[in-house]
């Protein structure tokens, strides 16, 4: 394998001969996800995209994990600073968008944790490979925020709204095998085969006959640019909710390792009543 593109320093980056590029996310704490690998993961598909060697591309946490989310240091620094907090939320926009505005074809592969920043990446995959113990996490609403990046695009649309709403609102983790029922990931499979098939998978792509391939991919995506005013809407409620209390309360208890205690804060809502006349 080759290394390639090193404008994007946290992200390890390898051209395998089959032309599938090998994009592994390895980073301290169970590959969080840090204000480097934040701007990365989001910029690296136009470069991917114009690399005429790359024909698919398969994504891996590195050691036993896919990625444990954005790093406690990261959430402060949008807590406490407005421009930190304009900067990530343009990044999140661009991951969302760059991943479904990508014609070539990704394929995740997902061991242990995948929180955050990672698991937008794991979930928009094309085709998306998880381990029967893989622990998939949206954590929003426990942090204190709304889940505004990728989930208003796809939850629903693969589990339906019911599964949807149920593991966004209670952020309950899902192993592999519980997403593979539901709808949610392509794919379950034991812990030890996921990268194997990750890569079978993204080399039987990366020998298609890749206009068919691209195009097929481009048509099925409207589906979710359909969803993205939600998204874009979600993902503003999100950012405004790092200005707000809950958060804080959210990242305290992470840290403390304790139960959240949300009760007592001011509360916000978005709910309208329509009076009769």
């Amino acid at each position: 394998m080759s290394d390639r593109h090193t404008q994007f320093p946290s992200l390890r980056l390898e051209l395998a001969d089959s032309g599938v590029m090998h994009l592994i996310l390895d980073g301290p704490a169970l590959n969080s996800v840090g204000p480097q690998m934040h701007r990365d993961i989001a910029d690296v598909w136009p470069a991917l995209a114009a690399d005429p060697d790359v024909r698919s591309v398969v994504v891996y946490g590195a050691g036993r994990a896919f990625s444990a989310g954005g790093s406690f240091d990261s959430i402060e620094a949008m807590i406490n600073d407005y421009e930190t907090r304009v900067r990530v939320m343009r990044e999140a926009r661009d991951l969302v968008l760059n991943l479904i505005n990508f014609d070539k074809p990704v394929v995740s592969g997902i061991r242990g944790p995948a929180v955050g920043a990672g698991l937008v990446v794991g979930m928009l995959a094309d085709v998306s490979v998880a381990g029967r113990t893989a622990k998939i996490i949206d954590g929003h609403t426990r942090l204190g925020v709304a889940a505004g990046d990728h989930a208003a695009v796809c939850w629903p649309l693969m589990a339906g709204m019911a599964k949807a709403k149920y593991y966004l609102l209670t952020c309950d983790p899902l192993t592999g095998e519980e997403a593979e029922r539901i709808g949610l990931i392509s794919k379950c499979v034991d812990d030890d085969e996921v990268l194997d098939e990750a890569i079978r998978i993204a080399e039987q792509l990366a020998a298609g006959a890749p206009t068919a391939i691209a195009w097929t991919k481009h048509h099925l995506n409207h589906w979710y640019r359909s969803a993205i005013p939600a998204f874009e809407a979600s993902l503003g409620a999100e950012f405004l909710g790092f200005g707000g209390p809950e958060v804080r309360e959210g990242l305290g208890s992470h840290r403390e390792k304790r139960s959240p205690e949300f009760t007592g804060l001011p509360r916000v809502t978005t709910a309208t009543t329509i009076e009769e006349n």
